[in-house]
């Protein structure tokens, strides 16, 4: 029987989406904008079967019947699309990422997931009409779906609210070091933290507004290939997103002790004229935004605090491609 192989990368948000105006449709608040990268994807592999059920396996383990039901509600859209009646699915799937750790394992997992279901159905689409399928397996992966830096525009329904890409980032000299505060499921996951600061934190509204202007301004800093502007404007998006968690009612944080010290570190060796900037997303690992000049010189200063394993360097990431 015909199995359909696909690989999309992660993605780590420079203008971060956090929060929903639509669960059911995944539509933001806000529009976000996104990079790319090599180091971290998910291969999955699709095939009709002969039972009677959907059938998922994550990392060689078959998965339970609530996460499988997941994944058919997933499947039964493109099902849907096509309206005629098909066999069921298995689903094959593949983390080279750590699983709900604030890396985006769910941006990869579903970009691959439609790219292969897209092609297992004979839909047709392109991957701007393919990501409003994938936003609405995990929000993230509607930029998933392509390579360097991409914008995931908000819309106002499920046809408007798409992901294009801004730049391939092959002309740009960009590196992430990935630095592994923590490799365990986070307590409290991106749904649920998102959907807590919506609904209590007094600064959300203003997390909104700052976030389309920083959107348009990084835009900018893209198109001018100015790497400082860009750095700076997403370290401080991520600050802001991260000032609404703890605004919350109950106040909640991702941050750990070692991401504390990390933002730390970062800041004062920017003070002594190292050109580098952190994100972070819904998790306690910081990602540090600087140059391939600075990528080793960046190590040495970080041993004391981390070890070499807890170290990964990232490039920008290629588009989600069939194998």
């Amino acid at each position: 029987m015909t199995s359909i192989t696909a690989r999309a990368h992660t993605n780590i948000a420079l203008i971060k989406y956090w929060g929903k105006k639509d669960s059911r449709l995944f539509l933001p608040y806000n529009s976000s904008l996104s990079l790319t990268l090599d180091a971290f994807y998910t291969t999955t592999t699709v095939c009709f079967n002969q039972e009677k059920t959907d059938i998922f396996y994550l990392n060689g383990q078959r998965q339970s019947l609530e996460e499988t039901k997941k994944i058919t509600h997933f499947i039964d859209l493109f099902r849907h699309e096509k309206n005629e009646s098909f066999p069921c699915v298995t689903v094959t799937s593949q983390n080279d990422v750590p699983t709900a750790a604030g890396l985006a394992s769910s941006a990869s997992a579903y970009a691959a997931l439609a790219l292969g279901l897209n092609q297992l159905f004979n839909c047709h689409f392109d991957y701007t009409e393919l990501s409003t399928f994938a936003r609405r397996g995990s929000g993230s992966a509607t930029r998933s779906l392509f390579g360097g830096f991409v914008e995931w525009k908000k819309g106002h329904s499920n046809k408007t609210s798409y992901a294009v890409q801004v730049d391939d980032a092959k002309n740009w000299d960009i590196a992430m070091l990935i630095c592994l505060v923590n490799r365990h499921e986070k307590k409290i996951s991106s749904r649920l933290g998102m959907n807590l600061t919506v609904q209590t934190s007094p600064f959300y509204q203003q997390w909104v507004q700052t976030a389309a202007m920083d959107l348009v301004n990084i835009k900018k800093a893209i198109y001018n290939h100015d790497f400082s502007t860009l750095g700076a404007i997403a370290e401080h998006n991520a600050l802001k997103m991260h000032a609404t968690t703890l605004s919350a009612n109950p106040g909640f944080t991702y941050f750990e002790p070692l991401s504390l010290a990390l933002i730390h570190k970062v800041q004062q060796l920017r003070q002594q004229g190292m050109n580098c900037y952190l994100t972070m997303d819904a998790g306690p690992n910081v990602k540090i935004i600087c140059q391939k000049e600075t990528i080793e010189p960046l190590k040495k200063e970080l041993r004391s605090l981390l070890q070499q394993d807890q170290m990964i360097t990232a490039f920008a990431g290629p588009d989600a491609t069939l194998l």
